[in-house]
């Protein structure tokens, strides 16, 4: 230790400030100056409506207020006190020279926080005093370090909405839309779509296990590994090679370097060539698309062709192709959103399925008439997962490219 420098010294706790609420003057005058002794600001109020009204004004540590007052006693002015959220945990120590436990219970179900009797004990009130201001400092430790979380993920959220494209891409005879709903707020779920060197379409919905701060750093390792491997593809790579290679690369790299984790993603992912239609997929453990190939047809399921991703070194996925023909649309989603809870239970599959049956617009109004859909069924339930939509539409009258 360096003796030239004087040691740091621990910050002074402020002077926290007491209101006296008593309508005799000798009371307030001798509570205050006991306040004062304590090191303490005191505060002056003659009746429950001036407390009210220094409360509004005003911020305060703790309340000394009596019972018997004219025009708005002591029960009063406490259910007043708890009724305002800005006073609603401010510290309440009710002081009366009625000491009957009737008079004890009644304080303590409106929320007051202690009761002192009168006439004053110095010791005693000096405890009751510093056990309530005891009870402010911790509430205000833990307001700000709420605050300070809460900044933390409103930052997290803005950097996790960057992960998202920004605009989705304009194909000649297609559409597309696209929406993600975190659960908290930052979460797991991620959507992404890009063009590939060739020409081909890279469409992605992923959905990482769990929810909240930790789902979402995986949700930025697996988004941004799939998307390199993907656009490092040669000019003249089979686009189904280059799904199983991408996918393959990033599942052995999760399982081998995070196993230890136990983080994996379920991943729908497909390469389409826009003039032809042709869509090569796999569907690594994700909820299985709705695919509705004209208007009127019943939509039919794109089932799993391989395991979630990195779960285990070595596994792999199996590429799928089929061409959506003109008309056709895609539906994607996560499971927060078939799992959606409402008051007759979860949403479930069909309901997505009928939704994508009905609406004839493009894209993006497939995708909005989900969410409509969900909003519908959650009602004021409180959402316990992620939920995000993709769809893709191609229109009927282009013209089919060779």
């Amino acid at each position: 230790m360096n003796p030239s420098r004087p040691e740091p010294q621990a910050p002074l706790e402020r002077p926290m400030r007491i209101l006296v609420v008593d309508d005799l003057a000798l009371n307030r005058d001798l509570l205050a100056r006991r306040i004062q002794r304590l090191g303490h600001e005191a505060g002056i109020a003659v009746n429950g409506r001036d407390a009210l009204d220094q409360l509004e004004r005003q911020d305060w540590d703790l309340v000394l207020l009596d019972i018997t007052m004219p025009e708005m006693d002591g029960y009063e002015t406490l259910s007043r006190i708890r009724a305002s959220p800005q006073s609603a945990q401010l510290p309440v120590v009710m002081v009366s020279a009625i000491d009957e436990t009737e008079s004890v219970v009644r304080c303590l179900e409106l929320g007051a926080d202690d009761y002192l009797p009168k006439p004053f004990n110095p010791v005693v009130l000096q405890a009751r005093i510093e056990s309530s201001l005891a009870k402010k400092r911790l509430q205000d430790h833990r307001s700000q370090l709420l605050q300070a979380l809460s900044r933390e993920l409103q930052i997290g959220q803005r950097i996790q909405l960057g992960f998202l494209p920004m605009a989705l891409p304009s194909l000649p005879g297609w559409s597309l839309g696209a929406s993600c709903t975190p659960a908290r707020q930052v979460g797991g779920d991620f959507y992404d779509a890009y063009a590939l060197p060739g020409g081909a379409l890279a469409c992605v919905v992923a959905d990482v296990c769990d929810k909240g701060v930790g789902a979402a750093l995986y949700m930025a390792l697996f988004r941004t590994l799939l998307r390199a491997m993907a656009t490092q593809a040669a000019p003249d790579e089979p686009l189904p090679q280059t799904l199983v290679r991408s996918v393959a690369f990033v599942n052995d790299y999760i399982a081998t370097v995070h196993g230890h984790e136990n983080m994996f993603a379920t991943v729908f992912f497909a390469l389409l060539e826009p003039g032809s239609g042709r869509m090569h997929y796999l569907n690594a453990g994700h909820e299985a698309p709705y695919v509705q190939q004209a208007p009127g047809e019943a939509p039919v399921r794109l089932d799993t062709t391989g395991p979630a991703v990195g779960l285990e070194a070595g596994r792999r996925c199996t590429v799928q192709t089929l061409t959506l023909r003109p008309g056709a649309r895609l539906l994607v989603y996560t499971d927060g959103a078939s799992d959606a809870l409402g008051a007759s239970g979860p949403l479930g599959e069909a309901a997505l399925g009928q939704v994508l049956a009905h609406e004839t617009g493009s894209a993006q109004a497939l995708v909005d008439a989900v969410r409509a859909r969900l909003a519908a069924h959650v009602g004021s339930f409180e959402p316990h997962d992620d939920v995000t939509l993709f769809g893709l539409a191609r229109e009927t009258t282009e013209e089919v490219g060779p």
